[in-house]
């Protein structure tokens, strides 16, 4: 029957290709080849429609919910799939028994758009290696409480380039509901996390915009890492800016061992080990360990074996953010340090500062004690946000401080992101 209908579709009276039918439903208005799936299909038809797609083809699912005990997957280039609506669509893999996945797709010029992926296994949505991604008004979800069994990352794509994630929906995942990782040219806008244990993050990315997202009722709201032995060493130039990030205070439910494990519960934003990257113009307030963090990879005492990673961040600017509403009572080992520096200032009174450095820095680096003008870490007219450097090396006797007078710096405005090969520039 599915076969009969794409025939439908794609052959007209001419032999040629059409659009779809009104009488198809789910392809209404789809110019060009579409193949519909209709709210009675099996999980094999669904699977047969990605395989029959053509390049440049569109595979449409009608509003319903459509349930899957298998993985999708899709490796056919200039391929969009769309739905009835984030809320109307919904592709249910709660009882998975096989994939790693719900969707894996491996192929270029990807689009997905209005639907909903719930309850997979592992992965929501994975993008792997692939040029010219767009993830638009979907909605991936772990219906259930956060539970460290919950799927590692909602919409995740990696070694991509040219990357646009806007208008989606990510809740409940174990690590991070929005991941982009190792990739070039990214632009993550006006999306929604939360209840997940990192809301959005960018990791070993080169070229990343990440603006006009809220983040909120995460363990951490947005995380920009570097970590060792990946495809991309150290990425950089990243701009976070115009987001809303309150209220991550959700305990930490990743499964032991994952490196958002050591994110406390209560964490704003953090920033490890990065190069290049400017935060501005964001809201970030109340969080109970810290509004904001800044810390090398050495902090976290894992051995690095791969020598072209560089474990400093290096070159951050902060300006123009607005802080408000930490507690004075951070959670996990950070939020004991925090505790411990500040009390050996005597400076406990008025609770955790909004900005918290550990204060490591590369000696090889150093220039008369200071990181010369181009790697300095700056912060700038960020209201009445306040600071501490902990100054954690091990055998390091300084004491912590709360001085921002050598943060007042400044860098050059990194310029916007430019998703080239998809044709439009990120605004």
């Amino acid at each position: 029957m599915l076969r009969l209908r794409v025939l439908a579709v794609i052959i007209g009276a001419s032999g040629g290709i059409i659009g779809c039918g009104d009488n198809l439903g789910p392809c209404d208005g789809v110019v060009g080849t579409c193949i519909p799936v209709p709210s009675d299909a099996s999980a094999n038809d669904a699977q047969r429609a990605l395989l029959e797609a053509t390049p440049g083809s569109t595979v449409a699912f009608s509003a319903g919910t459509y349930h899957f005990k298998t993985g999708l997957s899709l490796d056919v280039p200039d391929v969009r799939i769309i739905g009835a609506g984030m809320e109307r669509t919904v592709l249910s893999f709660a009882g998975q028994t096989d994939g790693a996945q719900g969707l894996l797709v491996t192929s270029d010029g990807f689009t997905l758009e209005d639907l909903a992926v719930e309850d997979t296994r592992g992965d929501g949505v994975k993008i792997e290696g692939a040029e010219r991604v767009v993830l638009r008004r979907t909605r991936v979800a772990w219906t259930g409480e956060p539970n460290a069994t919950n799927g590692a990352y909602g919409l995740y794509p990696v070694q991509c380039k040219d990357v646009l994630i806007e208008d989606s929906f990510v809740r409940g995942a174990s690590d991070a509901g929005i991941y982009v990782g190792q990739s070039e040219n990214v632009v993550v806008r006006r999306n929604r996390a939360e209840d997940n244990v990192a809301g959005i993050e960018i990791e070993n990315c080169i070229k990343a915009d990440v603006y006009e997202n809220t983040a909120t009722s995460n363990t951490g709201g947005l995380l920009v890492f570097n970590l060792p032995g990946l495809q991309i060493s150290n990425g950089s130039d990243t701009r976070v800016y115009r987001n809303q990030i309150f209220d991550n205070n959700t305990l930490n439910f990743a499964p032991p061992g994952n490196i958002v494990g050591v994110v406390p519960a209560g964490t704003g934003m953090v920033v490890l080990a990065s190069h290049r990257a400017e935060v501005f113009d964001n809201d970030i307030h109340d969080h109970r360990t810290t509004n904001l963090g800044v810390i090398s990879y050495l902090t976290l005492q894992i051995p690095i074996s791969d020598p072209s990673y560089d474990p400093f961040p290096t070159a951050l600017y902060f300006h123009d953010n607005r802080f408000s509403g930490v507690s004075s009572n951070p959670s996990g080992d950070l939020g004991a340090v925090i505790l411990l520096s500040l009390a050996e200032i005597n400076a406990s009174g008025g609770g955790v500062p909004d900005f918290v450095w550990d204060g490591v820095v590369d000696p090889s680096r150093l220039v008369g004690g200071e990181y010369a003008a181009q790697d300095k870490l700056c912060f700038q007219r960020n209201g009445d946000g306040d600071f501490i450097s902990l100054n954690v090396p091990p055998g390091d006797a300084q004491l912590p401080v709360t001085d921002l007078a050598p943060l007042d710096c400044a860098h050059n405005a990194l310029p916007p992101v430019t998703l080239g090969s998809l044709g439009r520039a990120a605004r």
